[in-house]
């Protein structure tokens, strides 16, 4: 349990470092001269790295545990970086930092997936998952209005830097605290290393999942960590202050989706319909913005939320995923489907700042972000439709 605990405190740094730029957008823009093309990849580059990681953390787990796994990259990848990026002068050191506390954040949520997986009984799994990412999201919630107080108090690289030497100090203790479980039968056969990996993507049941697992975290990921902080101050011409407030709203509504959608698979008895229908929320409120960009403060803010509450399926989807992966492929089978996931988000925040860059109008602050959300909202929609055709894996039939 100390180590579990740990680890939870660890993906709370993770859920932090990824959406934390939003509410510094303003700083960085006037300090370091930052554009929205610049923010949009030093995002991406975190979720880029993150996402190619995963293939080495799915076969480090499996080989070696997840408490050796965590602790070291999250030291040396997440505390090197919060130190650089606390030391930044130019946008190239903002983009380099990002891309090293990625590496450090790849591993802590799946190392506690495959300590769930292993230690806890398979129709428990989609809970455990989706109560964890909503605890973690607390670290949303950290990086908006807690963090624009802090740095507007102390500034922001004593702040930035102090939280570098804490993921440190969370490293040590996860090294300390954490317990491998026992590996299970088949372990030392079969499918070894990235070949792994090879034999998930030839099963052909989780093909449907896979585009919907890529897309649906990246509509919050990237509207939350990204995007909030340039619509709200382009749009509405907010500081950093009010915009760390309206983000906290978005963010509680993260927490709140995802411990929403932790039991409702037991209570349906289906893990396939909550996922789509939760998803065809998200894309309503997308096109909803798309339609009407500049809605007005209050609205903006409650589409936000509802995009936030209804994006928080990805623990449901893993376990959806999990479901059909067998036992001695945990580990590479729930860092496959974070690479789709995380990977889909990167390559989103690459693509959106390409997208709201060609779409932008000179006066027209707005022009972009109807282009942004529309984008969002047809990749959400398409890959819902590619997920219908999936089968479902009901709690009860779920096998270890």
């Amino acid at each position: 349990m100390p180590g579990i605990a740990a680890l939870a405190i660890g993906y709370v740094l993770s859920q932090f470092y990824r959406s934390f730029m939003a509410v510094l957008t303003p700083v960085l823009t006037s300090e370091l001269g930052m554009t929205k093309v610049d923010l949009s990849i030093a995002s991406g580059a975190w979720f880029a790295v993150f996402a190619l990681a995963q293939f080495a953390v799915g076969v480090s787990l499996d080989r070696f545990g997840p408490r050796r796994t965590a602790s070291v990259m999250l030291a040396a990848g997440a505390g090197s970086g919060a130190l650089l990026f606390a030391v930044a002068s130019a946008p190239w050191m903002v983009i380099a930092a990002m891309a090293l506390i990625g590496l450090g954040c790849a591993p802590i949520l799946m190392a506690l997936l495959f300590i769930f997986a292993h230690n806890y009984a398979p129709a428990r799994f989609a809970v455990l998952a989706s109560w964890t990412i909503a605890f973690g999201t607390a670290g949303n919630v950290i990086g908006a209005a807690p963090l624009a107080a802090a740095a507007e108090v102390f500034g922001w690289r004593p702040v930035i830097a102090a939280l570098g030497v804490f993921t440190v100090a969370t490293a040590a203790v996860l090294f300390a605290s954490v317990r491998d479980p026992a590996k299970p039968e088949g372990s030392a056969t079969g499918s070894t290393g990235l070949s792994g990996f090879g034999a998930l993507l030839k099963m052909r049941v989780l093909w449907p999942i896979i585009p919907l697992a890529a897309i649906n975290y990246a509509p919050t990921t990237g509207i939350r960590g990204l995007w909030a902080g340039p619509y709200l101050e382009d749009v509405y011409g907010l500081g950093s202050l009010a915009i760390g407030e309206v983000t906290m709203f978005m963010a509680l509504a993260m927490v709140a989706g995802s411990f929403l959608y932790g039991p409702l698979d037991t209570i349906f008895k289906t893990r396939k319909w909550v996922a789509a229908g939760g998803n065809a929320v998200s894309f309503l409120a997308l096109l909803c913005f798309a339609l009407n960009p500049a809605p007005g403060l209050f609205a903006t803010t409650i589409l936000l939320v509802v995009i936030g509450l209804s994006g928080s399926a990805f623990g449901l989807i893993m376990a959806h995923a999990r479901a059909f992966v067998p036992a001695h492929l945990t580990g590479r089978g729930v860092t496959l489907m974070n690479f789709f996931s995380i990977g889909g988000v990167g390559l989103m925040q690459f693509a959106t700042g390409g997208v709201v860059t060609a779409w932008s109008v000179p006066g027209e602050p707005v022009s972009g972000y109807v282009a942004l959300f529309a984008f969002y909202a047809l990749m959400v929609g398409l890959t819902l439709l590619i997920y219908l055709f999936s089968r479902d894996a009901k709690p009860e039939t779920t096998r270890r």
